[in-house]
Order: C-alpha cells, then sequence, then structure tokens
C-alpha cells in the first residue's frame, strides 16, 4: 500500500536528522546490529505508531535492517516531522503520517497502518490498542502483542487488563527502568524546557513555574526548572508525592492558589481538567500554559475559549487569548506535548536507552509471545541490567563486581 506523506522531496533533510541522532544512541546501534545478523524479525510486520521524529525513525531503521516489514505512523498530529517521514519512505519503510493533520486524517493514518495486519505493534499513548480492540479486532489476525510506551498507554493498558478486557499480551516499555528513570525524569525535563524557551525566546530565570504533578515526568520538569532559576511550585494530590517535592526543596499547594502566582505552568498528570476556567479567571497578565502530558486534555481549552472575547497567534505556536479585562492568556502548542509538538522531543542520548528496551521488548514478544497471557508485563529486570550496562560501557564508564564471598553473603547465588 502506497505511504501517505507531506512531500518526498524532503527526505535528505530527513535523513540527516536521522544520521545525526544515530550517532549519538550506542545502545540501540549495539543492539540493532545484533538484531541485523540474526535477522531476528524476519518475515514479521511491526507497526510503529510514535512520535514521528529522527529517534523514532531509528527505531524503525533498525527493526527494518533486522528483517521486519515495518510501517510507521504517529502519535501525536503535531509532532511528526515530514522531512522525517519522507526520509523512511526512501529507506524502503511504508509510512501513513502528515505534520499538523486533522483529527480524521490522524485515525486514518493509524486505520492504515493496521491495515497491514501487524504480528507486533509499538504503541505511544494507546491509540493503536484502542482501535484493535474497538472498529479493528480484524487487525489481531496476526498479532502476538505490543509494546507501550508511555505512563498514559500504560493506565489505559491496566484498566483494560483489570477489567478482563485486554485480548492480547503488552510489554509496558515504560515502566521498565531503563525508559521511565532517564526518559521520563531527564529526556521530559530538558525537551519540555527546550520546546517552552525555543517557542517562547522568554527567560525562565526568576518566575514562578507551577509544575502540575510530581511523577518522574514532574520531577524532571521541576529539577531542570530550578537549575534555570525559576521559582518552582508544584501542585499534587498525592501526599506522598507531595511531600518529596517539600523535601526537594519545592512549593506545595493546590493549583487555585498557584493559580493566581504563576508566570508558567506546565500540566505533566496524565489527567483531564487540570487547569480549567476557575484557575484561568485567577491566573496574571501574560501566563505561559504548557502541557507535557501524552493527551491534550489536561488545559481545558474550552473553558479558556468560552472566557476569551478574542484569540490570536502571538507568535508561531502560541495562540493568545484576551480576557474581558484585557489579560492574555498563552496557549502553547494547542496544548498538546510541548517538548515535541514545539520541539525535537527527548535527547538522543536518552531515546538510546528507551528505544534500546523498546527493540528488546519486541524481542521478547517474538520469542515468548505464544505463552504470554493476556496482561501487560514489564520486561525481566535482566533486560535492563544489559541495556544499562552497554549504555555505561559506551560512556567510557566501569563499575565494581560482587566477589563470589560477596554474592553468598547476600544470597545472590
Amino acid at each position: 500500500m502506497t505511504s501517505i506523506i507531506r512531500n518526498h522531496d524532503l527526505a535528505a533533510a530527513g535523513q540527516k536528522k536521522i544520521a545525526w541522532v544515530e550517532h549519538y544512541m550506542p545502545t540501540l546501534n549495539n543492539i540493532g546490529e545484533r538484531l541485523k545478523k540474526e535477522q531476528t524479525f524476519q518475515d514479521k510486520t511491526v507497526v510503529v505508531s510514535v512520535h514521528l521524529e529522527a529517534k523514532t525513525a531509528y527505531l524503525a531503521l533498525v527493526l527494518h535492517r533486522a528483517g521486519a516489514k515495518v510501517v510507521v505512523t504517529g502519535s501525536n498530529p503535531l509532532s511528526t516531522q515530514d522531512d522525517v517521514a519522507a526520509a523512511l519512505v526512501a529507506e524502503g519503510l511504508t509510512v501513513y503520517a502528515t505534520y499538523n493533520c486533522t483529527e480524521e486524517e490522524y485515525f486514518s493514518y493509524l486505520n492504515a497502518a493496521l491495515d497491514h495486519k501487524p504480528h507486533i505493534i509499538i504503541d505511544d499513548g494507546g491509540d493503536l490498542v484502542h482501535l484493535l480492540h474497538t472498529t479493528r479486532k480484524d487487525a489481531q489476525e496476526r498479532l502476538i502483542g505490543g509494546t507501550e510506551e508511555t505512563t498514559t498507554g500504560v493506565i489505559r493498558l491496566r484498566g483494560l487488563e483489570k477489567e478482563g478486557t485486554l485480548q492480547f499480551p503488552m510489554i509496558a516499555a515504560n515502566d521498565s527502568y531503563c525508559k521511565y528513570l532517564f526518559d521520563n525524569r531527564y529526556g521530559t525535563g530538558q525537551s519540555t524546557w527546550d520546546g517552552i524557551m525555543r517557542t517562547t525566546n522568554l527567560t525562565v530565570v526568576g518566575k514562578r513555574v507551577v509544575i502540575a504533578g510530581y511523577g518522574w515526568c514532574g520531577r524532571g520538569c521541576a529539577m531542570r526548572a530550578k537549575g534555570l532559576g525559576a521559582h518552582v511550585i508544584v501542585t499534587e494530590v498525592d501526599p506522598i508525592k507531595a511531600i518529596e517535592a517539600v523535601f526537594d526543596g519545592f512549593e506545595v499547594m493546590p493549583m487555585e492558589k498557584a493559580a493566581e502566582k504563576g508566570d508558567i505552568f506546565v500540566t505533566l498528570t496524565g489527567d483531564k481538567d487540570v487547569i480549567t476556567r476557575k484557575d484561568m479567571e485567577k491566573m496574571k497578565d501574560g501566563v505561559l500554559l504548557a502541557n507535557a502530558g501524552h493527551f491534550d486534555v489536561e488545559i481545558n481549552k474550552n473553558d479558556l475559549n468560552d472566557l476569551a472575547v478574542r484569540h490570536f497567534e502571538g507568535r508561531h505556536n502560541i495562540e493568545s487569548y484576551e480576557l474581558s479585562d484585557g489579560r492574555i492568556i498563552n496557549l502553547l502548542a494547542e496544548g498538546r506535548l510541548v517538548n515535541l509538538a514545539a520541539g525535537d522531543g527527548h535527547p538522543a542520548e536518552i531515546m538510546d536507552l528507551s528505544f534500546a528496551v523498546q527493540a528488546l521488548a519486541a524481542e521478547y514478544l517474538l520469542h515468548k509471545g505464544k505463552s504470554l497471557e493476556n496482561r501487560v508485563y514489564v520486561l525481566p529486570k535482566e533486560t535492563d541490567m544489559a541495556v544499562a550496562s552497554v549504555k555505561l560501557h559506551s560512556m567510557g564508564y566501569e563499575i565494581d563486581t560482587l566477589s563470589k564471598e560477596q554474592r553468598t553473603y547476600l544470597n545472590l547465588d
């Protein structure tokens, strides 16, 4: 089936981007060489629905070189990079993705990818899985199982598992240590601020930054905001995470109080209606609203539209909403993932770990899939240890090893 992309002539620019990140992804390179040599995915179809930028493209190429028929689509209308999509098509992969597509187009691309009847899916956020459980059950014909990249998607999967309605095994790649401890914390922490600063061209130093949610992503964003010189406020619903934020040196308060204090708001909860009308009514003139959760539901855009007397493009990727009293509230990247919709996503060295986990998760499914129940699985600890060891070695670090006597003392043998 013919690919659907914006412009085939952009391939050369996309190839440069992919070549750049490949150089900084030694762990995936190492794993990829073995998978290629073994032709691990020969005659298997893999559908990848992850934010389509250079690092994702390189993961797709690793699977392609390992023998897979790889079909790629995006997982967010604003995160696809058209030149990267073109580069993959030039390499012989099938791609259904365009930047700034409509919601109708977005789901048509997902359906087109599922038309290939995958053996393995690599999902990001759960939209592929949702379709496979509703309107596209026919696409389960050859399905062994899949992997999920992000926290939101894992939450959706565990909901299906709890209901007893999950119809095939899924690997929660997000829940591997080498994914969430690094990707969610250091990746989100850096790339979110990269997206905000690049889009606004404003300082962070001296401003009051409100971080909604103190999970691993929130921890990373708060840490980076502090490093940039911001005064950080954290909002939480979990008392344990709130105590942790306090012990980490941050102010903690409800959003209704933070709303009148903040200059920049970043939501990272995975839930809806984190910032609503009652909060917006208290906000200062010129505030910036950004979301780093998977879906554009954390900042209530309907409330913002209802409050505004007019709205206009304040700057590329910033919609400015003027309220009746003249205050302006600025929404970045339509409330979508700011690090990808207004930036290039996580650094290559971080995604090196995440996508190494994804490649090994796909291999695990291939070898173990027929023996797995329709549940959500986390990869064995040995997988994390192997990924971390390769990464450390590539960075030039060495660590100690336990002696036989030490292992015996700890009952490890």
